[in-house]
């Protein structure tokens, strides 16, 4: 670095707020006496009801209360369109700003919270930043995986997540380098951090904050992906809404006459009462989304599912040990394939992850193929459309013979899933109970949910084959 930059570093460094991120076992704020948030925001011109009040004592940590009985429709937060923090590639007039962007650009889509990251690590580093009554009242730390310690990133026990948590650590690895490399020269005037290097911790920490707190413009819930048009926000207070999937209040976006910003306003969606968390919908999401994006796990997840493999070997292998006694799925006859083709299960570029659990036991794509492939009969299967063989309401479409041995696969299925984990829930449950810290609570919370969905679908199917069991013709002697 050159010696001007130096000295321009030095003579700006009471202007910059330092990048840290410890691992604080007990949650705190960004700032230790951070600014009155809801003073600033009415400051600004919003509107905070006096009913509304941040509380450290909810269930989820700090979060918002009711400090008394709210009618359903009442307006509870409303903010003017220069609170929420954007990244807007457009505004691209500094040399800084246009670094940001180029920056940006280098940033997978399917790690978006990084992009609004960039922009909200440039303005902590900000001495003078607009936000900063909002940035310092942000978690010092976040629960989410990648800042586990590794013994409890292994200790998830399932390899989808830990593929997608090793996944973001490597990114957040390469593109600290990234970073390294293109601000090297940079004179301190035009860094996007004010001349403060860039790690993949302050990276980590950033990109949690925008995956746990993230809005978008056109939608009523926080986000995941989305389409291409919406545009990820940071919006202030409102995103110390907890979730729920009965929430009681709602977020929504008035526009302003011919003015394209929207006034963001919370309302409550119902009653609420005294001491009553406020509470929003993130989306009914898998247990993999809430913990890899907002740092918990949610018990009894209904819309928690299990991935699998469609491997024709280990189906083969599954539905000899239900009882079939010759599956072809290592050898499916030609108009077998060609409907496993139109289920996306074969062919040039097939979509082998099928999964169990959530809304529906077994999805409707595993579902169709192991129907058709137990079947053999394409006059049976003629008779009916993918649709109707991918869906568990049409009972038995191919016979009711067919359907139990279709459901003892999948049985069967389960158990092998099971089998891949190396603990019981019964020992989780006592590891927990001899006192283990946060993160390996979580990760141990977090696979026994995943035991528990796979034991749930076990269950679900074995009542649908004594059901069908009692509705079988007995045979005559």
């Amino acid at each position: 670095m050159a010696a001007n930059s130096k000295m321009a570093i030095a003579s700006l460094a009471a202007q910059i707020r330092p990048f840290t991120c410890l691992a604080a076992s007990q949650p705190s704020r960004l700032a230790p006496h951070p600014p009155d948030l809801v003073r600033w925001i009415k400051r600004e011109g919003g509107f905070v009801h006096h009913a509304v009040k941040l509380s450290q004592e909810t269930q989820f940590g700090i979060g918002l209360i009711s400090t008394e009985q709210i009618p359903q429709g009442t307006n509870l937060i409303s903010l003017p369109p220069h609170i929420p923090l954007r990244f807007e590639s457009d505004d691209a007039s500094s040399s800084s700003s246009s670094l940001l962007t180029a920056l940006a650009r280098r940033v997978p889509e399917e790690l978006w919270a990084m992009k609004l990251g960039l922009r909200l690590l440039q303005e902590r580093a900000n001495g003078d930043s607009f936000w900063w009554p909002y940035i310092s009242n942000l978690p010092e730390t976040y629960t989410v995986p990648i800042f586990f310690p590794g013994e409890d990133i292994k200790n998830l026990q399932y390899a989808p997540l830990l593929y997608q948590v090793n996944k973001r650590c490597r990114f957040l690895l390469e593109f600290e380098q990234e970073i390294r490399r293109t601000l090297e020269d940079v004179e301190v005037s035009d860094h996007p951090f004010s001349g403060q290097d860039v790690n993949a911790s302050a990276l980590g920490w950033t990109m949690s904050a925008v995956s746990t707190r993230a809005f978008r413009l056109h939608g009523n819930k926080k986000l995941q992906g989305g389409s291409s048009d919406d545009v990820p926000m940071m919006l202030p207070l409102i995103d110390m809404c907890n979730h729920s999937f009965k929430p009681n209040v709602r977020i929504i976006q008035e526009q302003n006459g011919a003015d394209s910003n929207a006034l963001v306003k919370v309302v409550a969606e119902t009653e609420i009462k005294e001491n009553d968390p406020l509470l929003l919908n993130y989306g009914c999401l898998s247990n993999d989304f809430f913990l890899l994006d907002y740092g918990f796990v949610i018990e009894a997840n209904p819309y928690d599912t299990i991935e699998l493999k469609y491997d024709e070997q280990l189906m083969d292998a599954a539905s000899m040990a239900a009882g079939v006694s010759s599956p072809k799925f290592s050898s499916p006859a030609p108009w077998q394939r060609q409907l496993l083709s139109k289920l996306n299960l074969a062919g040039e570029i097939p979509n082998l992850k099928v999964t169990i659990g959530g809304p529906e036991p077994v999805e409707g794509r595993l579902l169709a193929a192991i129907r058709i492939l137990l079947c053999g009969e394409l006059v049976e299967v003629e008779k009916h459309d993918l649709d109707t063989l991918k869906s568990l309401s049409f009972t038995a479409p191919l016979g009711i013979a067919n359907e139990i041995a279709v459901f003892r696969t999948v049985i069967a299925l389960c158990v092998i899933a099971l089998s891949h984990f190396p603990t019981k829930i019964m020992e989780d449950e006592a590891i927990i109970k001899q006192g283990v810290s946060a993160t390996a609570e979580l990760s141990i919370k977090y696979r026994i949910q995943k035991k528990s969905v796979i034991i749930d679908v076990m269950k679900d199917l074995t009542r649908r084959v004594k059901l069908l069991s009692s509705m079988e013709t007995p045979t005559a002697a």
